[in-house]
């Protein structure tokens, strides 16, 4: 199982609808996580919008192009994007993982 972590930019603006958001993310939407390869999905939100994601998954462009091929990604995504500062698309395709350097099993 690889682990991934990525940064976005939430617009200071947004943060509490953000989180509103991510209080109540459509079943379907999480439904398709689940079955598209994305295990122990967390997001972290820091005060002034940064947010760091992670999940767990055993094949990364595998559960990306999953979710990608999902009409309620879509649909989720398109809301979620103007929550985010310098994504030139979609937040999902703003996924950059970042290089483990360390990890204390």
């Amino acid at each position: 199982m690889r682990r991934i972590c990525f940064l976005l930019k939430v617009r200071p603006g947004r943060l509490e609808e953000y989180r509103r958001r991510h209080a109540a993310v459509w079943p379907e939407m999480l439904a398709a996580l689940r079955e598209t390869g994305w295990h122990n999905y967390s997001l972290f939100l820091r005060p002034d919008g940064l947010l760091v994601g992670y999940f767990e998954t055993d094949d990364l462009e595998a559960a990306l192009a999953g979710m990608a091929a999902t009409g309620v990604n879509r649909r989720w995504q398109a809301e979620m994007a103007p929550f985010f500062e310098g994504l030139d698309g979609q937040p999902d395709e703003g996924i950059i993982p970042l290089e483990e350097v360390f990890h204390l099993d």
